[in-house]
């Protein structure tokens, strides 16, 4: 009896209403229960990537998801026309979606600021000062504190507990019990002060208000939420950039015509013609023409590719050579630009999603401090103190266990620490990014523009017997110097440093796929391959031959230069490795990591530039496709990978290691698609980034624990309904100046000299 798989389908949902990471585990959890389905949430892309079988509608999956109380959408389709935007990531729905938490954060602010300084300065307490609080406080805890309130109703609808359920239950008992005091106990009267006593005994509670900490707490906390949703809405700017990259017009060829139309009405079979300097338009056929394609952000081949007629070239390349007019293969969706699009989203979503500390110690830490607010009520009830006593105890708990030092402890930290980063060149893009500094293990290095500076340059001359330097690279450079050729814009630049001013050359010619011959100074010069100098019958003396296999091992392109009916030097042209990259690997292995080299350009290269560098491990001409799979192979053996590039090509990698670092030099793409970006293009500067945010990591953790502790030690005290308010303002104050203070530690961080 054979058992027919019912046939599965995808489906990539747009959710919305989480809070917090511990949102997006309660609904990937609930989705998972349904029979045959199989989901991921993202928390940072608010996307849920659901496998699940054909009888399942789509309509069941969005109820499921409603009914754990956010909302589900399927996303619209994105705009597949080269150099559109992707679908729900246009920059205008971003501002509206952040604008009301702005709007929010900007009235808590307002009036907290006020509030806090009437209750810290007995200056300030004129004769009807705590109405006045009321009043500033009351929009606070209702208005620019309802996203808490509302997520703490939708966890205690399943029974959960995070973060917002003690901001929640923290601050509405703060406000609850101050209106109780103003209204029926003595804290409304005229004339009223705090007792800044610092003495454990037991007070009236019908005496105390605690409105700056209901204020102070929600924009503390507001604060935090902006600039982390504000981080976190540039999640889909990595595949806006990458379908930015492509032309945005094309000139085509009809019936004899030039017309220049919008490169997403191009049809597949089109002709379009692409001029020296050009993006090629789409993926297509080279029909006419040949020329030098620079596809290195694509490929990461450092080496411009030579194509000729008949030769596939890939869109949002560029033309550096001669005029071709290429048909088109592929379009919209279908072109490699897109696939590589489509596998930074897939990684995107597909990274998990790192887990907020404060989040964790909730939900262990709420359940158990209303269980004690609610023991010390039935406590001090069955003892016979009475109802106010009572009350005044209980609430007491739930007021000192909402710290104000909580809403500072990460965004503190996170503000000096990416400060100072900043000051470094090193851009720390959220708190998440932080917690993978600490696991990462393995580092897997771009080689084009990252370990190398990403451009071909003149590295050695070698001459024949007998003749001077400076005359070959005058001679070579004057003719190269007309040619447009990357390459020979390399052995231009090089002889122009080395020889001074190079001459005007005369009868220029350009042999497509050959080289290049003048005459300059009268002398018949020819540049360019091997092959060149045998159409005119002339060979490579035996130590240039030699010279020119080494270099060739070595993994360098190797021009030969003749003159007057004789071969007289070879000049050797690579991606020159950077002045910083060798002691960059060395402080990379001394924070533990495992560097490997990674590149698309072919395999000799690679082990010459890694043997430069001391990298040990070299995995050399993939695709940017087979770098993703490289990244999760290294993930699938249990490492933690971190991932270093700079180009279109190392979009996709970048966003699914664990820790993506893009260098600021290079594409935007790649820049979106990382975790940290390293501004000054400095190798370096990736071991000073990981050393800074493992800190600021550190910092943070500290933080968090000391913003619990003081609270917590003070418990004790208000259960014994011996808090009187002066206790509990000290202790917020001194754990919220001590989070401070440790924060601001990080200043002194100093790059490794």
């Amino acid at each position: 009896m054979s058992t027919t798989l019912a046939p599965t389908e995808q489906v990539e949902l747009a959710i919305g209403g989480m809070t917090c990471a511990s949102c997006a585990a309660r609904i990937e959890k609930k989705l998972n229960r349904m029979d045959g389905v199989e989901a991921t949430v993202n928390y940072a892309t608010e996307k849920a990537k659901v496998t699940y079988s054909g009888d399942i509608a789509v309509e069941d999956l969005i109820s499921t998801v409603e009914a754990t109380g956010y909302t589900a959408a399927p996303p619209p389709p994105p705009d597949t026309g080269n150099g559109g935007q992707a679908a729900g990531t246009t920059a205008p729905t971003e501002a509206d979606e952040l604008r009301p938490l702005k709007q929010r954060l900007v009235t808590a602010v307002l009036l907290s600021v006020p509030v806090i300084a009437m209750a810290m300065t007995p200056a300030l307490q004129f004769e009807y000062w705590q109405w006045l609080s009321l009043t500033l406080t009351a929009p606070v805890v209702t208005y620019a504190a309802w996203p808490f309130h509302r997520a703490a109703w939708t966890n205690a609808k399943h029974g959960a507990a995070t973060m917002d359920t003690l901001i929640s239950v923290g601050t509405s008992a703060a406000l609850l019990w101050s209106l109780w005091a103003l209204f029926f106990g003595t804290a409304g009267m005229p004339g009223m002060t705090h007792a800044f006593e610092l003495t454990i005994a037991r007070g009236d509670g019908a005496a105390n208000i605690y409105l700056e900490t209901a204020a102070g707490v929600t924009a503390f906390i507001l604060a935090g939420r902006y600039f982390e949703a504000r981080s976190k809405r540039k999640a889909g700017a990595a595949l806006r950039s990458l379908l930015e990259l492509g032309a945005k017009e094309v000139t085509v060829l009809r019936d004899g015509r030039e017309e220049l139309i919008p490169t997403q009405d191009l049809a597949v079979g089109d002709r379009f013609l692409v001029r020296p300097g050009e993006k090629i338009a789409t993926d297509g056929t080279v029909v006419e023409g040949s020329s030098a394609v620079d596809a290195s952000m694509l490929t990461g081949e450092s080496v411009p590719v030579e194509v000729q007629v008949g030769d596939t070239v890939t869109g949002a390349t560029l033309n550096a050579g001669g005029r071709l007019v290429v048909e088109a293969t592929r379009i919209g969706s279908d072109t490699q630009l897109a696939r590589i699009a489509r596998l930074v989203e897939d990684a995107q979503n597909g990274k998990a999603a790192a887990q907020r500390l404060a989040d964790r110690i909730s939900a262990v830490f709420v359940p158990v401090v209303i269980a004690l607010a609610l023991g010390t009520l039935g406590f001090w009830l069955g003892n016979g103190a009475g109802l106010t006593a009572a009350f005044t105890a209980a609430v007491a708990v739930l007021i000192i266990a909402c710290p104000c030092a909580l809403g500072l402890a990460t965004p503190t930290a996170l503000m000096v620490g990416t400060g100072r980063g900043a000051q470094l060149g090193i851009l720390i893009k959220g708190p998440e990014v932080l917690e993978t500094t600490r696991k990462v293990d393995t580092i897997v290095l771009d080689k084009t523009g990252t370990v190398t500076t990403g451009r071909m340059t003149l590295l050695h001359v070698r001459t024949a017997e007998g003749q001077d330097e400076t005359e070959v690279l005058r001679l070579a450079g004057a003719l190269e110097h007309a040619s447009e050729h990357p390459i020979a814009r390399a052995v231009a630049t090089g002889a122009e440093e080395k020889a001074g001013p190079l001459p005007v050359p005369e009868d220029f010619a350009n042999i497509p796929g050959l080289g290049v011959q003048g005459v300059v100074e009268g002398h018949a010069v020819l540049v360019g391959r091997e092959r060149l100098l045998a159409e005119w019958a002339m060979e490579l003396p035996a130590d240039l031959k030699r010279a020119k296999a080494e270099a060739e091992a070595a993994g360098r392109t190797v021009i030969t230069v003749a003159w007057d009916g004789e071969a007289r030097a070879i000049l050797e042209v690579a991606d020159a490795v950077k002045e910083t990259s060798a002691e960059a690997v060395r402080r990379l292995r001394d924070l533990g990591l495992t560097p490997i080299l990674l590149t698309g350009d072919n395999k000799a290269v690679a082990e010459s530039v890694a043997r430069e560098v001391g990298i040990d491990e070299v995995i050399a001409e993939v695709m940017p496709e087979d770098k993703v799979a490289v990244v999760k192979r290294l993930q699938g053996e249990g490492r933690s990978v971190a991932m270093v590039g700079d180009g279109v090509n190392d979009a996709a990698a970048l966003a699914q290691a664990d820790l993506g670092l893009a260098m600021g030099t290079g594409t935007d793409a790649a820049i979106e698609a990382g975790d940290l970006t390293l501004v000054r293009g400095d190798l370096r500067s990736a071991a000073d980034a990981i050393r800074l945010s493992r800190k600021t990591l550190g910092t943070i953790k500290s933080n968090l624990f000391w913003a619990f502790a003081y609270n917590v030690a003070a418990l004790p005290l208000a259960a014994a309904g011996l808090l009187n308010p002066m206790i509990a303002g000290a202790a917020m104050a001194f754990s919220s100046v001590f989070v401070v203070g440790n924060s601001l530690r990080l200043r002194g961080f100093r790059a490794a000299s």
